[in-house]
């Protein structure tokens, strides 16, 4: 297994690629490009294992094995024969195929999928002396991405999606994954120095996500990933990246007492219980303050503050009205605070009428399949400080 000098991808949801660049960019990969949904780099073995552990908005690290027209199922076929499989696949390996097919000839996704595998055993037969495959061994899981007609076959090093970080042992209702969270957050003003107070926290996945940015902590320290069982993949590799990762964060013993504090509040005390159990169990609750209260009451001392939140509206709501009313409410509590930035995730059409301010900023994303706008209200900056460029620029 030749793992120098490989083409990767690093998956993201719509709206966060531009945040995944500058994540993989402050990691020292520059050469980036960006596509719709994915960030392609290169790197090596070493790369892979660093991306899965610190990137905090990506869904997936992926190596890119081939990149090829595929307008009919003889051109689909031939592209993924064309690939020397053996370089990957060991003669136990389990190797499911999975897929997606957007705006091209080839749709049916189980067909292309079929097609692929076929390829896939018609190629190892040559080198291996077998007519079945048991795949009883390390799983490489195999994805086929037809995009305008466009084939792009890559191998899953990550295996669950970077959002299963580890912490997460109570949920509450239509909870953020952690990845968008970290998106909020990072597409934000806030840093380090600065608080940060979300008044609907559900589950604490806001919260949570800064205090390990702020503790400089990789967020897949506590979990492994599918490559690390890959034969021939350098496990020196994976000791190495974990421990720079391990000896760059910093205990929240030690941690800056001047920096800013992070504030978790909910209506509701199971969401705020569940918040200080996933607390607890990333490691951060001494970094995060929590309260039972309603969003509306508000009121932080500390000025120059950043609110990220994701206000409750439909499922996660009682009643369209009572959403919409709390909505609306949010006027009264950024004006209480007039010297802190705003930042609010919504489905919420009018959410701009309802609290009587433009946003200076508006960014489509998706919580799971849903679309959403987060819109950005932008406070004065702090008198004690320039504000660096990565703290100041959205991700574009």
């Amino acid at each position: 297994m030749n793992t120098d000098n490989l083409q990767l991808i690093a998956t993201a949801a719509f709206g966060l690629e531009a945040v995944v660049a500058r994540e993989l960019k402050q990691l020292g990969y520059e050469d980036t490009r960006i596509e719709d949904g994915r960030v392609h780099f290169t790197g090596d073995a070493r790369a892979i294992c660093r991306t899965n552990l610190w990137l905090r908005s990506a869904d997936r690290v992926l190596i890119r094995v081939a990149d090829y027209v595929a307008r009919d199922f003889d051109q689909l076929f031939e592209g993924a024969q064309s690939v020397n499989w053996a370089d990957w696949l060991t003669e136990d390996a389990c190797f499911p195929v999975r897929g997606k097919s957007v705006r091209s000839q080839l749709h049916s996704v189980p067909s292309c999928q079929a097609m692929v595998k076929k390829a896939i055993v018609e190629q190892l037969k040559q080198k291996y002396p077998v007519e079945w495959f048991e795949e009883t061994g390390p799983e490489v899981p195999i994805e086929i991405s037809l995009r305008n007609d466009q084939a792009t076959l890559t191998l899953d090093t990550t295996g669950a999606g970077l959002h299963k970080r580890g912490y997460r042992v109570r949920s509450t209702l239509s909870p953020l994954k952690e990845t968008l969270a970290a998106g909020l957050v990072q597409l934000s003003v806030w840093n380090p120095q600065r608080p940060l107070f979300d008044p609907c926290c559900g589950s604490g996945t806001i919260p949570i996500e800064a205090a390990l940015i702020a503790l400089n902590r990789a967020p897949g320290l506590g979990r492994s990933f599918t490559a690390e069982d890959w034969p021939g993949f350098p496990a020196t590799a994976w000791e190495e990246a974990r421990t720079e990762a391990r000896d760059l964060a910093i205990s929240p013993d030690t941690r800056d007492a001047a920096q800013g504090e992070l504030f978790a509040a909910d209506i509701d005390p199971a969401a705020v219980s569940a918040t200080c159990e996933n607390a607890a169990s990333a490691g951060v609750s001494p970094l995060i303050q929590t309260e039972v209260a309603d969003a509306r009451s508000m009121q932080c001392r500390r000025k120059y503050g950043c609110l990220i939140t994701n206000p409750p509206y439909g499922e996660r709501s009682s009643s369209p009205e009572e959403a919409e009313a709390l909505h609306e409410d949010l006027a009264e509590v950024f004006a209480r605070h007039e010297t802190w930035s705003f930042f609010v995730l919504t489905t919420h059409p009018a959410f701009e009428r309802l609290i009587g301010r433009r946003a200076e900023r508006r960014r489509k994303l998706y919580n799971a399949r849903i679309a959403c706008t987060y819109y950005q209200m932008l406070g004065p900056r702090p008198p004690w400080q320039q504000r660096r460029p990565e703290q100041t620029q959205q991700a574009e």
